[in-house]
């Protein structure tokens, strides 16, 4: 008995430590348990064992340096060096190790930790209340995201003027349950999207509509979703798959933006087995969009019981992919420009990438608890992450790894307590600015001496108070 009860004492004294925690910071203690639940250092390292080509674990596990990643995306280090160096005792390599570690990773990797992650939180986004755009489907918005110039580290870059582009990456992503479910990483900036979505699609299903820009209007890419019996909505490419026939048009129906029509269409080379027949469908705006186009030609394969106004609205959820890659930028520190290698960038976005989920999954809990006081409660990302952030890093200094808290294996009861956790958070601390729309100004066109010069604020400022009445 007096052998245990020290090892008692010890155990209660941290118990009360993680409680303070979740009084005083929830939000932090909901990102380490949602951090814990989608990605385990020992799952990291299977999914690297299982899809690693040329790599070996050694004395570096590739779960470590998942870790260091994730604390650059999250802002609590400015660079992967500086993370390196912080946790230098406990790195059983040096930091040239480690950075050739990095520029290994193969983007096979990299796609597994994504699908994988975003099943692990899918079993528990399915403890909310169900979301369905379009209910029987799921939808999926795909879309490529260039990283910008890296800066010029590398030796073969120094003498080149022009800026560096380190790749890109095609992403699969799911606005019913505000995740990333599928990512295909490109080392080549030049390679066409085109390519990266042909891999993309082959984990296309039954009843799932995939919806993308005209970019994706190819006759590979939509032959490929009908033939493995997913939906698509693409917007109509100018050069577009050549058709055969085209039926007539139907009655024109308003919409909110405008009106809708439709028409059968067929493909000037018919693939067997193709049904139901494909649509084209315009819309016709009442307000130009950015570019100056007045009209909008979609093609669909979804059943005639799906009406055209119903694929105009949901054609408009591809924009909140674009929505999403704002937030990977703004909020979280996925275009690292430090790393100037293709493989190097490329896991830091998509460890970005496994963040925003965390983060996207956090936003629908806080929203889920406080539905009966807040029901038109929308979370900021940028504020939950400033309130993580904030804490997270006093969270692993305060309490060693065994004593951290983890998540449970059963998804119900994990999601029990991060509702008790997000309970505890303050709506109007997190809640979005909602702003109206900035008016436009015409800048016009000024004298590059003019635009060139630089003025004292102070003296502005001290000016305009003067001719205040």
């Amino acid at each position: 008995m007096q052998g245990g009860f020290p090892a008692i004492w010890e155990h209660e004294i941290w118990q009360e430590v993680v409680e303070r925690f979740e009084q005083q910071a929830p939000g932090a203690v909901m990102a380490h348990l949602a951090l814990d639940h989608a990605l385990p250092a020992s799952w990291i390292d299977e999914v690297f064992q299982a899809h690693r080509q040329r790599q070996c674990p050694r004395e570096l596990l590739f779960s470590s340096v998942v870790e260091l990643m994730l604390l650059v995306t999250l802002g609590l280090r400015p660079s992967l060096h500086a993370a390196a160096r912080k946790m230098a005792d406990w790195l059983p390599v040096s930091l040239a190790a480690l950075y050739a570690k990095v520029q290994r990773t193969e983007p096979a990797v990299l796609r597994a930790l994504v699908q994988g992650s975003a099943e692990r939180l899918v079993s528990v986004c399915g403890c909310l209340p169900e979301r369905h755009s379009l209910p029987g489907w799921q939808l999926r918005v795909f879309d490529g995201n260039h990283l910008p110039a890296s800066q010029k580290r590398l030796g073969p870059l120094r003498g080149f003027r022009g800026a560096a582009l380190p790749g890109h990456t095609l992403v699969v992503y799911d606005p019913d349950s505000a995740l990333v479910c599928d990512i295909v990483a490109c080392e080549d900036a030049h390679q066409s999207e085109r390519t990266g979505a042909a891999a993309l699609i082959e984990r296309a299903q039954p009843q799932q509509v995939w919806i993308g820009d005209r970019h994706f209007c190819t006759q590979a890419i939509l032959l490929g979703l009908a033939e493995r019996g997913a939906g698509f909505i693409v917007r109509e490419h100018a050069r577009h798959p050549r058709l055969r026939a085209s039926g007539p048009w139907s009655p024109s129906t308003d919409i909110d933006t405008g009106q809708v029509r439709e028409q059968a269409i067929e493909l000037a080379e018919p693939h067997e087995g193709l049904s139901p027949p494909w649509r084209r469908i315009e819309i016709a705006l009442h307000t130009p969009t950015d570019a100056g186009d007045q009209t909008i030609v979609l093609w669909s394969n979804l059943p005639a019981q799906i009406d055209a106004p119903t694929l105009a609205r949901l054609y408009r959820q591809r924009w909140r992919i674009e929505g999403m890659f704002g937030r990977l930028e703004s909020v979280l520190n996925s275009e690292i420009k430090t790393l100037g290698h293709p493989r190097a960038a490329l896991l830091g976005f998509a460890a970005a990438v496994l963040a925003y989920n965390v983060l996207a999954l956090l936003k629908q809990f806080i929203e889920q608890a406080h539905r009966q006081t807040h029901p038109e409660l929308d979370v900021s990302t940028y504020h939950l992450a400033v309130d993580i952030t904030s804490d997270y890093g006093t969270l692993l200094r305060m309490l060693p790894p065994e004593q951290l808290p983890r998540a449970g294996p059963d998804p119900r009861q994990f999601a029990q307590h991060l509702l008790l956790l997000a309970r505890r958070m303050s709506p109007k601390q997190l809640a979005t600015s909602k702003r109206k729309p900035k008016p436009p100004q015409a800048k016009g066109y000024v004298d590059g001496s003019i635009a060139r010069s630089h003025v004292s604020t102070a003296r502005v400022l001290k000016q305009a108070a003067l001719k205040r009445p």
